[in-house]
């Protein structure tokens, strides 16, 4: 059998593991674009490079306070920003929900406490709760900061997973001061449904006995993999429950490859194995603010995330060959360029190459910007350039320079060594 484990309201449970006074009180963690990175007395700055997931990024703003952080969410207009990444079951009693504006949660629950995030905690305790299941299973998936998926078949009889994983719901709760619900199926998507409806601090196994009665009257929106398009096309065809899509197969299989696939993992026909660990395809930084006309400005964060980004690249040892630069613009508009570039950057040429796909990609002159985005991707370790002896001598100086700011922004943090020109 295969089983789904998820952290009930990881953000707001972990923020509790440090302020038990946040105990069974309405409490929602807070989040807003990290616009202090563009502050030209930015510091603090946090980085992390593993069990990244939704609503986590690889760069932030540490925070460490105990109370209600709300004055962090008021901008110097004092209005309130942000959305909500998650919310505390007290807190769902009022109507308030992942997403909701912070400003509307408040209205519902005025006595809401809000937190900001703090990043390098969620990700400590995620780690944690890993290599602690490690010791409990023999497979062991982690599908984001907050999901991991096991592989018992085999290790234990499927009798005994109803116990099993009732005692390790607890077993964690004990260790990591964290509340967890697990899902057992013979699938990790039926597991991961039935994860779903046995939260909060729940678990649940559906064998083949009893997978009808409890498969078929969920709602279609509680499977996992059916958005916003597959929603309306279901809705269009009075699809309204998984038992009815059940029925439907020729419908869904006349829909294309995705759809068969669909069709098939409601069914509990399909699966897919324990991946014990995935590689890092992609690195990125991006960030939204209020709309910015002025370029020199622009151009100003587009080498704080150069910086950043550059960071990352080399604390990953990694070289990318493919750079993406987005830019966000008002009315919704959009311009993106991606250039492949076969080469390993020192810092000066990679702030450079930054602002030449910056130029480039901005195609609306006359709009303001209220996002930038880059990405390097599409990762190699080998790094061929052909150099004359004077080019040589001038590549190793940069080189050497780069890596010993690296070592210093390693040692004293992002914000140790900056570019003048950001200032």
């Amino acid at each position: 059998m295969k089983i789904h484990i998820d952290l009930d309201c990881f953000f707001v449970s972990a923020q509790r593991t440090l302020d038990s006074s946040l105990l069974h009180k309405a409490v929602a963690v807070g989040g807003r674009s990290d616009t202090h990175i563009f502050s030209k007395n930015s510091k603090d700055q946090g980085v992390n490079f593993v069990n990244a997931g939704s609503f986590v990024s690889t760069f932030y703003q540490n925070y460490e306070k105990r109370g209600d952080d709300l004055q962090n969410f008021i901008d110097a207009d004092g209005r309130i920003r942000g959305i909500l990444t998650t919310a505390s079951y007290e807190a769902r009693k009022y109507g308030i929900k992942t997403a909701m504006s912070i400003n509307e949660a408040l209205k519902l629950c005025p006595h809401l406490i809000i937190k900001s995030p703090n990043m390098a905690l969620y990700q400590e305790l995620s780690h944690k709760l890993h290599l602690f299941l490690q010791e409990q299973l023999p497979l062991v998936e982690q599908a984001s900061i907050d999901e991991f998926y096991g592989d018992i078949t085999g290790w234990i009889a499927d009798e005994d997973v109803p116990a099993f994983i009732d005692s390790l719901r607890h077993k964690i709760q004990k260790k990591l001061n964290l509340p967890v619900s697990i899902g057992a199926a013979n699938t990790r998507y039926i597991a991961k449904l039935a994860t779903g409806e046995a939260k909060p601090f729940g678990c649940k196994t559906i064998y083949p006995w009893n997978f009808d009665e409890f498969v078929n009257p969920l709602h279609v929106s509680k499977f996992s993999g059916i958005g916003r398009a597959m929603m309306q096309k279901l809705q269009e065809v009075q699809i309204t429950t998984l038992g009815e899509l059940r029925k439907r197969k020729g419908t869904l299989q006349s829909w294309g490859p995705y759809a068969k696939e669909l069709y098939k993992r409601v069914n509990g026909e399909s699966d897919a194995h324990i991946s014990l660990k995935s590689e890092r395809k992609s690195i990125g930084i991006s960030r939204s603010f209020d709309p910015v006309f002025e370029r020199h400005e622009l151009k100003r964060r587009v080498l704080i995330l150069s910086r950043h980004l550059l960071f990352a690249i080399q604390k990953l040892k990694v070289i990318p060959t493919t750079f993406s630069l987005t830019i966000g613009y008002e009315y919704q508009q959009k311009s993106h360029i991606s250039l492949i570039k076969r080469k390993e950057f020192c810092e000066k040429e990679f702030k450079d190459f930054c602002i030449a796909l910056f130029h480039e990609a901005d195609k609306q002159k006359r709009l303001h910007v209220s996002s930038l985005s880059i990405i390097a991707s599409d990762f190699t370790h080998i790094c061929h350039r052909e150099l004359s002896l004077l080019e040589m001598e001038d590549d190793k100086k940069l080189h050497h320079l780069t890596k010993q700011a690296q070592k210093i922004r390693e040692k004293y943090g992002l914000g140790a060594l900056k570019w003048g020109s950001e200032i």
